[in-house]
């Protein structure tokens, strides 16, 4: 992505982190990810993620979403002996967030999916979060999730943060791309 593209993203992101009453400092927002996973459409896939805490024993973020903003599937695999996978919980601070996990698909899902992007979603569980509402994943579980048409704000706690290990269902997608 371009620069000024990063930064526009950005300041629609800080307008829905004020809309949830959450304060971020100038450094804070200065090192806030957009994250589009390398398929160049941030608009509908990709996320914003402000980092507070990632150390050897947890991790606090915001993760900010656009309008229909979509985070593709994926999962948080074992990464050693000793480690069985990042679990996280999400607790939605503003707007509606459509999580998708493992189980019983749900018969009209309300997350709208483009084409070119449906193979590489396989889970159908819906778990609808508003305001207040908060849901645990477990560890080496397929999930994904989608903004309500208004955005979202969700706030993650979870182990520790190891983006270089997630494993997405979609090939094309590089949780790290390469910057423009």
């Amino acid at each position: 992505m371009k620069p000024a593209e990063v930064e526009k993203i950005r300041k629609r992101s800080m307008t829905l982190l004020r809309k949830a009453g959450i304060v971020v400092r100038k450094d804070e927002e200065s090192a806030m990810e957009v994250a589009d996973f390398g398929l160049d459409d941030i608009r509908q896939m990709g996320l914003q993620l402000v980092v507070y805490e990632n150390n050897d024993r947890y991790c606090a973020k915001e993760l900010i979403m656009l309008p229909r903003q979509t985070c593709p599937e994926h999962r948080h695999p074992p990464r050693g002996d000793q480690d069985q996978g990042k679990m996280e919980t999400f607790r939605c601070r503003w707007g509606r967030v459509f999580l998708y996990t493992e189980g019983e698909p749900t018969k009209k899902p309300k997350a709208v999916i483009p084409r070119r992007y449906r193979p590489h979603f396989t889970v159908k569980k819906e778990i609808v979060l508003e305001p207040g509402d908060q849901y645990t994943i477990p560890s080496d579980t397929l999930h994904w999730f989608q903004a309500g048409k208004k955005g979202c704000v969700v706030s993650e706690f979870s182990s520790t943060s190891d983006d270089e290990s997630d494993a997405f269902t979609d090939p094309r997608v590089q949780r790290i791309p390469e910057k423009e």
